[in-house]
């Protein structure tokens, strides 16, 4: 049922009239309907679409002199036009964009003078050794960039002290004293250790 044309399967010229068409597609639609052929139900379901989309085309008169133009004009290849890329192009920044940029570098600027203003007057150290570092690495860092004449600083791996006021000392202080003030007091204190009778 493979026809070039419409009209080529309905098996009528393309000056055919619209009774010889509708009796040509009665007369093939008996052959092919699906409920009253011979043909495998497959095969007959395609062949009688094929005839609905050819009656249905041939059948109306604006559709049919659409289909007849299509039939006499070949068919023009599609022409795919392929715009060229634009090239990206450097330009000079603007005066709004040097006027950002400025004001981001002085912003940054002014963060870390802030910064380092700041830890400066608190007395904190600008230059801390991490510490993830490792302390032997530390003194021998210490003792290759210290002088000959100067000893190596005490690693901070050794015991510190306690105070010398004691246990005592610590208890009274952080209790108030005698007062029974909150705060801590600037006057010595003397311990209960070295008491004589």
């Amino acid at each position: 049922m493979g026809a070039a044309n419409h009209y080529a399967l309905l098996g009528l010229s393309p000056q055919a009239t619209a009774g010889e068409l509708r009796q040509a597609f009665r007369s093939l639609s008996k052959r092919y309907h699906p409920d009253t052929t011979e043909l495998p139900r497959a095969q007959a379901e395609a062949a009688f679409q094929q005839l609905q989309q050819a009656y249905f085309t041939l059948s109306d008169p604006e559709r049919r002199r659409a289909y007849d133009a299509s039939l006499t004009t070949p068919a023009r290849p599609a022409v795919v036009r392929l715009e060229p890329r634009p090239v990206p192009v450097r330009r000079a920044l603007s005066g709004g964009e040097w006027f950002a940029l400025l004001l981001l570098v002085l912003a940054v600027l002014f963060s870390l003078v802030l910064g380092v203003g700041l830890a400066w007057a608190r007395g904190a150290e600008l230059v801390r050794t991490p510490s993830w570092w490792s302390s032997s690495v530390q003194t021998a860092q210490s003792t290759a960039d210290a002088p000959a004449d100067v000893p190596p600083a005490a690693s901070s791996d050794t015991a510190v002290p306690p105070p010398a006021a004691g246990a005592g000392g610590l208890a009274h202080a952080a209790g108030g004293g005698a007062g029974g003030s909150p705060f801590l007091s600037l006057e010595p204190q003397s311990s209960g250790l070295d008491r004589r009778a």
